[in-house]
């Protein structure tokens, strides 16, 4: 499923699901601008695709506070509530509203493959966009067996058979939740405890997307990172939650054509790459154990990239490295094995994920960039990656390519 991040602000959005901590706000106001109405029709078409909703850990919901005047008894440390003040705190409780369930107006498409987003609440009106499936909606009204939603900047109707609305389980479960490594963080600790006593487990880079997996503790947020689960700080992280949304016609032509124009600009520097290379056989490199002879790049596709690469195994994990020879992280290899085929790619497993275009996991290829949380590599084929891991453990090998959540596969030739 092609997946895209989209960094969207509270007060940008019309139509927003926001969710802080453990609490949820739905708004389903319709998106400004948007007049055009639609709705859904079954779909044989296989093409996977999406785009993907960030909802900024933004708290949009305040609570009525009661307010009670207390008086403390002279060396008593238990609070006297006098009997005024007591009444005035219960009024205000009374007044408080009933809790709303945030899940409510949520939508999630449960289909194949996706739900057509329609004009009109009918199967004969114009089909505006897609709704993959587990990407959401928030409803603005049902018509007849429709429900009016808006996703992204679609807003239209779809039919309610191939939708799944208000439950909270199934919207926790296809939503992922995010700790994004501030941008001026050059690199934060990953602790095995929440604390800064507690040993380093392992770093990440600025702008690295993290899964999280807890929140409870004050102050902390725990992630998964190639090293395991451990914590780092809040306060140098922001928390979203990602979810996939709809997909405008226009939106989906232009994805289409710029996947393309970006394949065969790929395919192009590799050819040119390899024309460079076959003028050497080979090149001479050393490493921290003597001296090695390595192959130069030869090929302009991807399995090029994947023997190319995994030539290195053996090699040292240094972190922020670009070294192929005396040292690379994770994203760094990636980007060096891929700079010598002419492809620029950023030194960022999170911006990784953004590269190429998005191949599904059961359509890899050899030279893929297969996506982690906090982490990447590159497939070589029969169910194996190679990457820089751990600096216990260098570059090395990895099978199965799902030793833990694959979160995105990018092909970039």
């Amino acid at each position: 499923m092609y997946k895209k991040a989209l960094r969207l602000t509270a007060c940008g959005l019309a139509s927003a699901l926001l969710i802080t901590g453990s609490n949820t706000t739905t708004y389903a106001a319709p998106v400004a601008g948007v007049t055009s109405a639609m709705e859904v029709g079954a779909s044989n078409d296989t093409l996977v695709a999406g785009f993907s909703l960030t909802f900024s850990n933004y708290m949009a919901s305040s609570e009525l506070v009661a307010k009670a005047n207390v008086a403390t008894a002279q060396n008593n440390d238990t609070p006297v509530v006098t009997e005024g003040d007591a009444a005035q705190q219960d009024t205000a409780e009374e007044a408080q509203p009933a809790e709303e369930d945030p899940f409510a107006n949520v939508v999630i498409a449960q289909v194949d493959n996706y739900v057509n987003i329609r004009s009109e609440a009918s199967e004969d009106s114009e089909v505006l966009g897609k709704l993959y499936n587990n990407s959401a909606a928030t409803v603005q009204q049902t018509v007849d067996g429709w429900y009016q939603i808006t996703s992204g900047t679609v807003t239209g109707y779809v039919k309610s058979e191939y939708v799944v609305v208000g439950n909270e389980e199934l919207a926790r479960s296809v939503g992922r939740r995010v700790a994004t490594v501030n941008e001026d963080a050059v690199t934060l600790f990953v602790r095995t405890e929440p604390s800064t006593d507690s040993k380093k487990l392992g770093m990440v880079a600025g702008l690295d997307d993290l899964t999280v997996t807890d929140e409870s503790v004050d102050g902390w947020v725990k992630v998964s990172i190639e090293e395991g689960e451990g914590y780092v700080s809040a306060d140098y992280v922001t928390l979203s939650t990602e979810f996939v949304q709809a997909e405008s016609k226009e939106e989906e032509a232009a994805r289409l054509a710029k996947e393309e124009a970006e394949r065969k600009a790929a395919e192009e520097a590799a050819k040119k790459a390899a024309e460079k290379s076959s003028k050497s056989s080979s090149s001479s490199s050393s490493t921290s154990g003597g001296t090695s002879t390595y192959n130069a790049p030869s090929g302009s596709d991807g399995a090029a990239v994947a023997n190319f690469a995994s030539q290195f195994v053996g090699n040292p994990y240094v972190a922020g490295g670009t070294s192929l020879t005396n040292g690379a992280d994770c994203s760094g290899f990636v980007m060096s094995v891929y700079a010598q085929f002419g492809v620029s790619l950023p030194h960022s497993s999170g911006a990784m994920r953004g590269c190429g275009y998005e191949v599904g996991t059961d359509q890899m290829q050899p030279g893929d960039i297969v996506c982690y949380s906090g982490h990447v590599a590159i497939y070589v084929g029969n169910n194996t990656i190679v990457h820089a891991s751990t600096p216990s453990s260098g570059i090395k090998f990895t099978s199965p390519i799902d030793y833990k959540p694959v979160l995105s596969v990018r092909r970039i030739f």
